[in-house]
C-alpha cells in the first residue's frame, strides 16, 4: 500500500487559489479514477475536482469554507500496490497536517508541482454504467438503488458536476422534491455546496429570510465596487435594424439546419462592437491608477443569464479577429457551458467590454453596470416594430420598421460624452447598414 498527496490542479492562468465549498467524500471512503471528491469555488467559477488516483480516502487537509493554493496538496489516498523505485518519496507525516498549513511561495509550490508522482492503473476499469452511456459514481449508484430510482429515472436527473454528471447534492436534492414530481435542475441548484444552501428563516408570516448564495454575494461586491471606482455615465440611441431582421428571417432555418444551432443577434452584435472598438480604440481600456491601459485584443464579454437566476460573462477572446461564422460558433459554444455550468476560468478571464442583451427580457433600455476592470459596457434592447419617417430622394414618409434602443455605460474618468456617444453611434451605424445580401459561409 502506498499513500500518495492529490494536489489542487491549475484552475488558469489568473487563479493562484480555491475555497473549498463540498467535500463529495468521506475518509474511509473508496474513490475511483477521476471521480468527483470535492468542490471547490473560485472567483470566476465552480467546478469539481476528480481524484488522480482510485483508492482510500485516508485525510482531508482541509475544511469546507477554506482556502486551498494552486498546486498544494488537499487530501491524502492511499492506492493498492507499492511505488516504483524510482518513484519513491518520504514516508507521509500526517501529523504534520493537524496543524495549519504554511502559505507556499510559488517557487516552493512549483517545486512540490514537480514531486507529485503519477501513477497509472494497470488496467483501466470502466467508469461508466454499463447500462447506460451516463458516469455515475458507486455513492450516487448506492443512494439511487436504496431509495428505489431505476435506471431510466436516474437519467431524467440534470448533473450539476464536471461534465454534467449527478452529484451526491444532486440526487439528494432530486429526492427531497420526488413527492412533488420536480426533478432537480440547475434552477434550484448551480454548484452550490451543502454548507450554502440555507433553509428559508421565516420571521413572520408574511416575509420570509434567506441566504445569499455564494455566487449571489460575488456579484453584488463586483457592482458595489464598479459603482465606488467609476463614475457612471450612460447614452442612449435608437436604431433602425430592419435590414439586420429581414437577413437574419431569411438565413436563420437554413443555418439552423447546416449547422444545428440557432442563429442569435449576439453574434452580429459583437461583431459589430469589435468593429467600433478599432475605429474607438481608447473604449477598449482600463484604469490602472492614473495610467490607462490601451488593449491590443477586442476581448467581448456577453452576459448570460443562468437558470439559477444569477449572470455569468463568458468572453469571446480575440473577437477583432473572427468573421461572423466563427463569431457565432464562439458565441453558441460559449453560452451552452455557461449553461452546462462547464465554463473554465479561461472562459470568463481577460474581457475588454461587455454586452448584455436586456431584449431576451422584453425590456426596452437599461443603464447597466459596468463590469471592471472595463470601462464601458453596452446594453442591447427589444427589437420590436414602430411607426418611423423613412426619407428618400422623393420625400419623406412613414412606414414600419423593426426598432431598438441601445444603450451604454462608461467609466467618466477616461471616457467622456463624445468618445462615448461617438462609439455608440458608430455600433448603430453598423448595425443600421447591414448589408441583406451578406454571405455567412
Amino acid at each position: 500500500m502506498a499513500q500518495i498527496e492529490l494536489l489542487l490542479p491549475k484552475m488558469g492562468e489568473s487563479v493562484a487559489e480555491a475555497t473549498v465549498t463540498s467535500w463529495l467524500k468521506n475518509e474511509g471512503d473508496f474513490v475511483e479514477l477521476e471521480e468527483g471528491i470535492l468542490e471547490i469555488a473560485t472567483d470566476k467559477v465552480d467546478s469539481e475536482v476528480p481524484s488522480d488516483y482510485e483508492g482510500t480516502l485516508i485525510k482531508k487537509l482541509f475544511k469546507e469554507g477554506e482556502i486551498v493554493k494552486i498546486g498544494t496538496p488537499y487530501a491524502i489516498i492511499e492506492i493498492e500496490g507499492e511505488l516504483k523505485k524510482e518513484e519513491e518519496k518520504e514516508p507521509l507525516d500526517q501529523s504534520a497536517y493537524d496543524a495549519p498549513l504554511p502559505v507556499e511561495s510559488p517557487q516552493e509550490i512549483e517545486s512540490h508541482q514537480k514531486e507529485h508522482v503519477s501513477i497509472l492503473k494497470n488496467t483501466a476499469k470502466e467508469s461508466t454504467n454499463k447500462e447506460s452511456e451516463k458516469f455515475y459514481s458507486p455513492l450516487v449508484k448506492s443512494i439511487a438503488k436504496k431509495e428505489n430510482i431505476n435506471l431510466d429515472e436516474l437519467n431524467q436527473i440534470l448533473g450539476t458536476g464536471r461534465e454534467g454528471r449527478v452529484t451526491k447534492n444532486d440526487i439528494l436534492n432530486y429526492i427531497e422534491n420526488r413527492e412533488e414530481k420536480e426533478p432537480i435542475t440547475t434552477t434550484s441548484i448551480h454548484s452550490l455546496s451543502q454548507n450554502e444552501i440555507q433553509p428559508a428563516k421565516s420571521f413572520s408570516g408574511t416575509s420570509e429570510l434567506i441566504e445569499m448564495d455564494r455566487m449571489r454575494k460575488l456579484i453584488a461586491e463586483h457592482m458595489v465596487a464598479s459603482k465606488k471606482n467609476a463614475p457612471h455615465v450612460t447614452s442612449i440611441v435608437e436604431i433602425d435594424v430592419t435590414n439586420l431582421v429581414n437577413w437574419r428571417n431569411k438565413v436563420k432555418n437554413e443555418f439552423l439546419k447546416k449547422e444545428g444551432y440557432k442563429l442569435t443577434y449576439t453574434p452580429i452584435f459583437v461583431e459589430a462592437v469589435a468593429k467600433a472598438i478599432k475605429d474607438f480604440p481608447m473604449i477598449n481600456v482600463s484604469v490602472e491608477g492614473n495610467q490607462i491601459r490601451i488593449k491590443k485584443e477586442a476581448n467581448i464579454g456577453m452576459a448570460v443569464a443562468l437558470p439559477s437566476g444569477n449572470l455569468i460573462v463568458p468572453v469571446v477572446k480575440g473577437a477583432n479577429h473572427l468573421n461572423l461564422m466563427g463569431m457565432a460558433e464562439s458565441v453558441n459554444n460559449l453560452t451552452r457551458k455557461a449553461r452546462n455550468n462547464n465554463l473554465s476560468p479561461d472562459d470568463v478571464k481577460d474581457g475588454t467590454f461587455t454586452i448584455t442583451n436586456i431584449g431576451t427580457f422584453g425590456n426596452i433600455i437599461g443603464t447597466p453596470i459596468i463590469n471592471q476592470p472595463e470601462v464601458a459596457i453596452l446594453a442591447t434592447g427589444v427589437i420590436q416594430k414602430k411607426p418611423a419617417v423613412i426619407e428618400t430622394l422623393e420625400g419623406d414618409f412613414i412606414g414600419i420598421r423593426q426598432m431598438m434602443f441601445m444603450s451604454m455605460s462608461y467609466d467618466h474618468r477616461v471616457v467622456d460624452g463624445m468618445l462615448g456617444g461617438s462609439f455608440l453611434r458608430k455600433v448603430g451605424d453598423y448595425l443600421e447598414n447591414f448589408d441583406i445580401n451578406r454571405q455567412i459561409w
